[in-house]
């Protein structure tokens, strides 16, 4: 594997001229170091505690619980019924300090706060904590745990993930390895984002033969606090977090993920055309695909260059009203 190129002293000209027109991973390193959360980390574990205790509003927030044979990868059970992990919900700060508790606890359990918003948790946060290379309203979200392991995922949205206590450690595969990492359940999913099922500490390639040619192109960022990983929409990352307290606060941006006012995802689009092309003879689907091809992807050519502009329909600009109309026909025809 190959290391994530690394910048440093990156600026927000930097970051949006020089590394985002790339669409490529990149490591920031200690772009985030004078925040007061990391600190605190780089003070203590005790520290780390007492600021975000002067943060939490006390809501609480979705917390999971594995158990130590799961050596604190979160997945699926054994027969794909279910997953290997509960769902409980505490405040942030009681997590971090139970966290402290259980460290250097051989049998301890594997707790992991995932994706939860600090604006509803920990209001103060981004006002202490600042992001300067995105635009001050993008939300930042909190990862929190110990050692705690997630399947190679991907986002539909553009992501800065900034480590502020422990270690962390990404694999990130290119999105045209998709076939090569077999994917687990599009619609039953541990935390709603399709994930690999080849355990990255100890790969069955009889099983997963191809994951040996995703490994060849895969990427790894190694990453302390301050660091920050920035990783385009739809790479897949597998996350290993190495300490035993860490936490780790995201910003996703440029998708769903990231626009409360956009919550509709090109996923949607593939869930409903597996609904309806499945059961299509594989000749039809060839046909299918060279329109999909022609219309969604323009893989040739655009698709209504030769219509007058005003002419283009839902390939060209929408108004508001045809657009909702357009929505509002979709969703009868779900019905």
């Amino acid at each position: 594997m190959v290391a994530v190129t690394e910048w440093h002293n990156v600026d927000e000209a930097c970051f949006q001229q020089d590394i985002l027109p790339l669409h490529q991973p990149a490591i920031l390193r200690q772009a985030v170091r004078h925040w007061p959360a990391v600190q605190a980390a780089l003070q203590s574990d005790l520290a780390l505690q007492h600021y975000f205790a002067t943060l939490d509003n006390k809501t609480e927030v979705n917390t999971v619980l594995a158990h130590p044979d799961t050596k604190g990868r979160l997945s699926y059970n054994d027969d794909l019924t279910g997953f290997n992990f509960e769902r409980h919900k505490a405040p942030i700060s009681a997590v971090i300090n139970e966290l402290r508790k259980l460290n250097g606890k051989s049998d301890a359990l594997h707790i992991a706060v995932q994706s939860a918003r600090t604006d509803l948790c920990l209001p103060a946060f981004s006002q202490q904590n600042t992001m300067v290379l995105l635009p001050s309203n993008t939300c930042p979200r909190i990862w929190l745990g110990n050692r705690i392991v997630v399947p190679a995922h991907f986002d539909h949205a553009d992501n800065l993930a900034c480590v502020v206590a422990g270690r962390r450690r990404f694999t990130l595969f290119p999105p045209d390895q998709v076939s090569n990492l077999y994917i687990g359940p599009l619609d039953y999913t541990p935390a709603g984002a399709p994930v690999s099922m080849v355990d990255l500490a100890a790969p069955d390639f009889v099983k997963h033969p191809r994951f040996k040619q995703a490994l060849n192109v895969a990427l790894v960022a190694e990453l302390e606090p301050g660091d920050v990983l920035y990783i385009p929409t739809l790479w897949w990352h597998h996350v290993e977090s190495l300490s035993a307290v860490n936490i780790l606060i995201n910003y996703w941006w440029g998708g769903s993920l990231g626009d409360d006012a956009q919550p509709n995802s090109p996923f949607d689009s593939l869930l409903h055309t597996l609904l309806t092309l499945q059961q299509i003879p594989q000749h039809q689907r060839k046909h299918w695909q060279a329109l999909f091809n022609h219309f969604a992807f323009h893989a040739e050519v655009d698709p209504v260059s030769h219509l007058p502009e005003k002419h283009s329909g839902i390939l060209g600009t929408l108004s508001a009203s045809r657009e909702k109309n357009i929505r509002e026909w979709l969703i009868k025809q779900l019905k």
